[in-house]
C-alpha cells in the first residue's frame, strides 16, 4: 500500500495567496500614486507653457517658474513609479505614465535651461544650494530701524542694510517700496534683496508707506511719502557712508509704481514731501513689474489690480480721472528723465509683459536712457521665491544697474 499523500489541488493555491495579493495591492498602489504624479506634474507643465490653458494657466508658471528644478525631481520621482508600475505588469498604463512623465521631466529642465540663459547673459552666479533652500523670504536683520517720518502722526519706518564700506568710500544707495496693491504687505518682503545689496556694497533703504483701504485712499500720500524716505536717504548719507548723488528710488509692484511716479514727478516738480522740502530726483529709478498705468490694472481686473486701483484712487477711472493720471508713470514720460529699469517675467499675469516693454519703448522714444529686461518664465513678484534662478538673477540685474562700470 502507498504511504505518498496527495495534496488536493484546491490546497495548493493556497499558500500563494499571501504573496500574489500582496503583490497585486503593491502594483496598484505604485499605480494610483504614479498616476497622480502624472496629472499633476502634467497640469503643471501644460499650465507653465501654455498659461492660456485655464487654471492649469495660473499656477503652472508659478510653480514651474519658480521651481523648475524641484518640479523635473518630481516628474522623474513619477516617471521611476510607472516604470515599476511597467514592470509589474501594468505594460500599457505604465509605458503611457512613463512617456507622460519622462516628457514633464524634459520641459522643466527646459525652463531651467532658458532661466540659466538668463542668469549668463546678465552675468549672474547661480547658488544652487540657494536654489533648494531658499524658497521664501530669507531671515535678515537690518542694520538700523528707525522712524523716517510721521505724516498726520502715522509712524513711519525704515529698514537700512548698510554695506561694510571702508574708511573714506561712499557707496551707492536704493530706497525700496514693497509690494502689496497699495493696501497691504510691509517693508519685511524686501529683507532678503536689500540684505543682498548691502553685503555687495549698496546700501538699501527699504521703506514702509501709507496703505490705502477701502474708505481711505491714498493716492495723494504714498507717492510723497516716498519723497519723504528720499530726503531721509540724503540727510543721513554722510553717517551712513553714502554718496548723495548716488541715491536711487526703486521698487517692486505698487512699490514700483509709486517709486516710479515719485521719481518722475520730483523731476517735473509737480509732487511734494509728506515731511518737509522735496529733496533732489533720483539719481535713478527701478521698477520691478511695476504698475506703471492704474488705469489699465483697474481695467484687467486680474489678482485683485481693480480692486487695487480702486482703493488707491478712491474711485473708478471715470470718478477720478485726475487722479488715475497723477499717480501713473505712463502718464509723465517725458525727455530727460532720470536712468530707468524695468523687470518683468514673460509669465506675468498681474502686469502683462507688453504694458512694461511698451512703457520702455515710449521712455526711449523720448530719449530717456532705460533698460528693459524680460526674465522667461518669470511671474508676477518672481522674487518671492529668493533662492530660484529667476530671482537670482534679478538681483544681479539691479546691481549692475546702480554699480556702473
Amino acid at each position: 500500500m502507498s504511504t505518498d499523500v496527495h495534496t488536493p489541488a484546491t490546497a495548493s493555491a493556497s499558500p500563494g495567496r499571501p504573496v500574489r495579493w500582496p503583490l497585486r495591492a503593491a502594483r496598484a498602489i505604485v499605480a494610483v500614486i504614479a498616476s497622480f504624479l502624472t496629472f499633476l506634474v502634467t497640469a503643471i507643465m501644460v499650465g507653465a507653457w501654455f498659461p492660456a490653458v485655464p487654471k492649469a494657466g495660473v499656477i503652472g508658471p508659478v510653480l514651474a517658474g519658480q521651481f523648475p528644478f524641484h518640479v523635473a525631481l518630481l516628474a522623474l520621482a513619477a516617471t521611476a513609479l510607472a516604470l515599476l508600475a511597467w514592470r509589474a505588469g501594468l505594460v500599457r498604463w505604465g509605458r503611457a505614465l512613463t512617456a507622460i512623465t519622462a516628457a514633464c521631466a524634459a520641459a522643466a529642465l527646459a525652463v531651467a535651461g532658458l532661466q540659466i540663459r538668463d542668469a549668463a547673459r546678465a552675468g549672474a552666479d547661480i547658488s544652487v544650494t540657494e536654489v533648494f533652500t531658499e524658497l521664501g523670504y530669507p531671515g535678515a536683520t537690518p542694520d538700523e530701524s528707525t522712524v523716517y517720518a510721521s505724516p498726520a502722526g502715522q509712524p513711519l519706518t525704515v529698514d537700512a542694510y548698510l554695506p561694510k564700506a571702508a574708511p573714506g568710500v561712499t557707496t551707492p544707495a536704493i530706497v525700496l517700496a514693497h509690494a502689496g496693491g497699495f493696501r497691504t504687505f510691509d517693508k519685511s518682503d524686501l529683507r532678503g534683496t536689500a540684505r543682498w545689496l548691502a553685503d555687495h556694497g549698496v546700501a538699501a533703504y527699504a521703506v514702509d508707506y501709507r496703505l490705502a483701504t477701502a474708505t481711505t485712499p491714498t493716492w495723494d500720500k504714498a507717492p510723497q511719502d516716498l519723497v519723504c524716505a528720499l530726503g531721509w536717504a540724503h540727510d543721513n548719507a554722510a553717517r551712513h557712508h553714502v554718496d548723495p548723488d548716488r541715491i536711487s528710488l526703486g521698487g517692486m509692484s505698487a512699490g514700483g509704481a509709486l517709486a516710479l511716479n515719485a521719481a518722475y514727478r520730483l523731476f517735473d516738480r509737480t509732487i511734494t514731501s509728506s515731511c518737509g522740502p522735496a529733496p533732489a530726483p533720483p539719481a535713478s529709478v527701478v521698477g520691478f513689474y511695476p504698475g506703471v498705468d492704474v488705469t489699465q490694472m483697474w481695467a484687467s481686473d486680474v489678482d485683485g489690480s481693480r480692486e487695487a486701483a480702486t482703493w488707491f484712487t478712491g474711485g473708478t477711472p471715470s470718478q477720478q480721472p485726475g487722479r488715475y493720471r497723477e499717480v501713473s508713470p505712463s502718464a509723465h514720460v517725458q525727455p530727460g528723465l532720470m536712468p530707468t529699469l524695468l523687470v518683468v517675467g514673460d509669465r506675468d499675469r498681474g502686469i502683462a509683459t507688453s504694458t512694461i516693454t511698451d512703457f520702455g519703448a515710449a521712455l526711449a522714444r523720448d530719449g530717456v536712457a532705460v533698460e528693459v529686461q524680460t526674465l522667461a518664465f518669470g511671474v508676477h513678484a518672481f522674487d518671492d521665491a529668493y533662492g530660484s534662478v529667476v530671482a537670482q538673477t534679478s538681483r544681479q540685474i539691479l546691481l549692475d544697474f546702480l554699480t556702473p562700470a
